[in-house]
Formats: structure tokens, C-alpha cells, sequence
């Protein structure tokens, strides 16, 4: 399928990491360092509690502003939680949904990714919808049936107009935060897997078109081997996002990809 269709994402997901102030330094670091980079999508996020302030530090940039996650109502009785509207509200354009430690330690499941994905997709947010399996599951032969099991059921009843709202994002959850990485062999196979099952699901040229992400210990040294392949369209990156000048780094070898 054709790459050169997709314009690459890289995403900086901050977890639980940075007070306001510390998040406002980040990001305006960040903008100096990358204010001249085009032809790739510039996307950070914070916690919520920064998520204002780092929409006012981005404000008339070239970076985008995403969530770390949204509930499925728009309001009511849901103490903790933060719905769509609410994250348009503060200036985000994108939400990370069904991230594996949202899977792992709070009980995310398809179903719930599922409705998350439509509650921001009803507000003109767009969900970067995350799957992967665990290294047990990887051992025993299991990658295609866990990613397949995430993707179809993360995508349910979506139209390929909806679905091209989204982005997907492979995270072997074994190469998060070990220092493990998936090999770009590794990384191509999976990501040409989703896009065959994007292409059943829907058609081949909304597959072609969608953008797949690879997430899992991204580090400047390995963005351009893994940005070479041809199904791996950006990265949703962990620690390296955590300092302007690693992060900068990977956006601007992205650039390349095109």
C-alpha cells in the first residue's frame, strides 16, 4: 500500500510526569526546537491537570495537544472522570484511548475502548486507539489473535469516515519502558497485519490510508530504522518524550519518512 499517503505522527505521551510549571517548560522548549519542522503531525500529552496550560503554551504552533484518556458519558454522576466535551473545551484535538496500562492496572477492555473511541469521535476529538500483546503472549504464538482481538473489537460499528478520524497504535507491551524494542522486521509485520485487517473490515483504501503508529521504548537511535518501514506511519513515544531534545529529535527524523 501506498505510504506516501500518510503524513507521520509522533506523539509524546507524558503519563503520570510533570507539574504545570515543569509541563509549560517542556513544551515551550519543545516549540523552539521544532518551529521550523513541517510534513509531520506534532502531537503531546500531558496530564490533565496540565493540559490548559500547555494548550495556551502551544497556542499558534505547529503542535498539537492530546489526552491520555476520556470517559464514555458526556457529563453526570462520574466522579474522577473527564468527558469529551470537556477535553475540546481545553484545546485538545487528540485523546489516547486503551493504552496497555489503562488495560493492565484499571481494567480497560474492547468494549470500553470501544465506547470511548465513539464519545470522542462524537466531539471531533481524534483517537489514538492502542493495541499490543504481552511478552507472554508474544512466546506462545499469540501476537496476530491478541492484535486482532484489539483492533476489531476497538473499532466496532465505526464507518471509514470515523475510522480514518483515528490512529492506531501498536505497543508490544513488552518494549514499554524495558529498554526492549521491537525489531523493525518485528514492528513491519505487525503493522502490515492491522492494515490487512483494516482492509477486511473496512476497505483496502481506507487502510491505505490510516495512520499506524509504533509505540514501545522509541529513543532517537531508533526512530529511523523503525520509521523505514512501510506500514509504520509515526510513534506514540514514552520516556523520550519527556525532554524537548529527544522528542525534538524523533519529530525531525520522522521528516524523513515522507
Amino acid at each position: 500500500m501506498e505510504r506516501t499517503m500518510r503524513t507521520p505522527i509522533i506523539a509524546g505521551n507524558w503519563k503520570l510526569n510533570k507539574t504545570i510549571s515543569e509541563a509549560v517548560a517542556l513544551t515551550t522548549a519543545l516549540r523552539a526546537s521544532v518551529a521550523d519542522v513541517n510534513g509531520v503531525e506534532i502531537i503531546v500529552a500531558p496530564p490533565f491537570t496540565a493540559l490548559a496550560a500547555v494548550s495556551d503554551a502551544i497556542a499558534g504552533s505547529n503542535i498539537c495537544l492530546s489526552a491520555q484518556d476520556v470517559y464514555s458519558e458526556d457529563s453526570g454522576a462520574f466522579t474522577g472522570e473527564v468527558s469529551a466535551p470537556m477535553l475540546k473545551d481545553v484545546g485538545c484535538d487528540y485523546v489516547i484511548i486503551g493504552h496497555s496500562e489503562r488495560r493492565q492496572y484499571f481494567g480497560e477492555t474492547n468494549e470500553s475502548v470501544n465506547q470511548k473511541v465513539k464519545a470522542a469521535l462524537a466531539h471531533d476529538l481524534k483517537p489514538i486507539i492502542c493495541v499490543g500483546e504481552l511478552l507472554e503472549e508474544r512466546e506462545t504464538g499469540r501476537t496476530e489473535a491478541v492484535i486482532e482481538d484489539h483492533v476489531t473489537g476497538g473499532i466496532v460499528g465505526l464507518s471509514a469516515a470515523e475510522l480514518l478520524s483515528c490512529v492506531i497504535a501498536y505497543e508490544p507491551v513488552w518494549a514499554i519502558g524495558t529498554g526492549k524494542t521491537a525489531t523493525p522486521d518485528q514492528a513491519q509485520e505487525v503493522h502490515n497485519f492491522i492494515r490487512g485487517l483494516l482492509a477486511k473490515s473496512h476497505s483496502v483504501e481506507t487502510a491505505s490510508q490510516l495512520c499506524i503508529q509504533y509505540g514501545g521504548s522509541v529513543k532517537p537511535e531508533n526512530t529511523a530504522e523503525l520509521m523505514a518501514q512501510p506500514d509504520v506511519d509515526g510513534a506514540l513515544v514514552g520516556g523520550a518524550s519527556l525532554e524537548a531534545e529527544s522528542f525534538a529529535q524523533i519529530v525531525k527524523m520522522a521528516v524523513s519518512r515522507q
